[in-house]
């Protein structure tokens, strides 16, 4: 009698066993490593760059290791932005002429910028087997860091394409301008089209209240969600904030001189929901990146 039940209880944890693995192969496994976040806008002059280094500095804040890349190739201004002077930038390693290692600067609460230069055109129309040893090295780098955000040039460049392509997670900055709505489409549109992306997290930068961020969503997500194969998620807003232009003037990041102002107290909100964003595993050959995959487009 005792070994019936004993028999009977072997099967059952056997099949509770069998059943819990059956259902974990089939359910996305999450990606190990740091985060690499792309942040893309339609048009310029949405606020883009201002949302990258105030997220990059919250998370610094929140014990996170951060690495930026300026990837606005040509005409970099993320270091002013930070009030930083690089002595070195990315022409210099595409030169030849430095290690990625010595062009790195430390930024706000100790996130670190691989920084860009400003007013070299060569730079802004790099060959995609020019772009390959930069995403080599920097992949070489990026274990070091939990969170590694690639700040876009504005539009649908091929630079913003590939650069955004190879993220495991792709946020647009939108405003509620009908013109940045529509841009931003067009973003998502050829990204998906001709670069496989599905996915997108939408930021809504200078609304003046949390409605009319949640409508400036909706209205994106009914046109996606008509014509576009993706999936559109609300990841969060940034208030519009008097602050920010003076933050902009004395070189500051608004979260660290002005912590209390309307926009600085949306920052922490978005970041969280940036790190609850589930990432589903890439088969990328032990790289963190999908660089290789440019030469592909």
């Amino acid at each position: 009698m005792k070994n019936d039940k004993t028999t009977k209880n072997v099967i059952e944890i056997s099949s509770i066993l069998e059943e819990k693995n059956r259902k974990k192969a089939t359910e996305p496994t999450e990606a190990s490593g740091p985060m690499v976040i792309s942040i893309s806008s339609g048009k310029g002059g949405v606020g883009k760059t201002n949302i990258v280094a105030n997220l990059g500095y919250t998370f610094s804040k929140m014990g996170k290791k951060v690495l930026i890349f300026d990837a606005d190739l040509g005409l970099g201004n993320l270091d002013i932005l930070l009030g930083l002077t690089p002595k070195y930038n990315l022409s210099h390693f595409i030169l030849g002429e430095k290690k990625m290692e010595e062009i790195i600067v430390e930024g706000p609460s100790g996130m670190k910028i691989i920084p860009a230069a400003s007013g070299i055109k060569e730079l802004a129309h790099l060959s995609k087997e020019d772009k390959v040893p930069i995403f080599r090295k920097i992949d070489e780098l990026v274990n070091q860091f939990d969170i590694f955000m690639i700040d876009t040039a504005a539009g649908i460049s091929n630079n913003v394409l590939q650069f955004s392509a190879i993220a495991q997670d792709v946020l647009v900055v939108v405003s509620p301008e009908p013109t940045s709505l529509t841009d931003a489409y067009a973003l998502i549109k050829v990204l998906s089209y001709h670069y496989g992306v599905s996915k997108f997290n939408l930021v809504i930068n200078m609304v003046k209240s949390i409605k009319e961020a949640e409508d400036v969503y909706n209205q994106l997500k009914m046109v996606t969600g008509r014509f576009l194969n993706v999936s559109l998620n609300y990841t969060g807003h940034v208030l519009s904030d008097e602050k920010i232009p003076k933050g902009v003037k004395r070189q500051k990041i608004v979260s660290d001189i002005y912590p209390e102002s309307p926009s600085s107290l949306c920052f922490k909100p978005l970041a969280e929901n940036i790190l609850k964003i589930k990432r589903e595993k890439r088969n990328l050959e032990a790289s963190n990146f999908m660089w290789g995959n440019i030469l592909n487009y």
